[in-house]
Formats: structure tokens, sequence, C-alpha cells
């Protein structure tokens, strides 16, 4: 009896971590491999670049610090809105835009 307990606590244990390996591939490592592009894009940002905020908002990058970028949107010129850089969605760099 004890040893057909010990095989389905074995085979409980092997269940476990084969979920466990199932989660990783569908959802911890895309979400990774996201956020590595997601910094990538926001490391590349140069002033010029079009982009889309989290929110909708398409703007022009005018200015940049280490963590905030100033964006310009519309047509309006005086309407230029400092904002974090994890608040950038999409970046479309200064040349392709050109095109």
């Amino acid at each position: 009896m004890e040893a057909n307990g010990a095989a389905s606590m074995g085979m409980m244990i092997i269940w476990m971590v084969v979920i466990f390996g199932i989660m990783y591939f569908l959802m911890i490592r895309p979400q990774k491999k996201e956020q590595k592009r997601l910094q990538t894009m926001l490391n590349s940002m140069e002033v010029g670049d079009s982009v889309v905020t989290t929110s909708g908002f398409y703007g022009v990058v005018i200015d940049m610090t280490e963590e905030d970028v100033i964006v310009e949107f519309g047509n309006n010129k005086n309407c230029r809105i400092p904002m974090r850089k994890q608040a950038i969605a999409e970046v479309e760099k200064a040349e392709q835009a050109a095109q």
C-alpha cells in the first residue's frame, strides 16, 4: 500500500512540474520577451521620432531626458506635453516616416 502511495505522490509532483513548465512557456516567457522588446524600442527612441502613447495619442518627440520625453501633439506647435518614457507604446523612426 505504501509503494502505491509513494508512486501516486511522485506522479503528482511530476504533473505539477509539467503544469508549471507549460505555464512558463505560455505566459511568463512571452511577457518577458515583450518587456525586452519594449525596453529596446524605448532605448532606441530619438528626437524627431513619431510615437503613439499608451492612451492612443500620436505625437513627435521634441526633447528627451533619461526617463522623460517631451512630445508635441497635433498641428498646434504649442501643445507640448512632458511624459514618462513608459507611456510610449509605439515608436516610428523619423527616417521611416519620411518614406
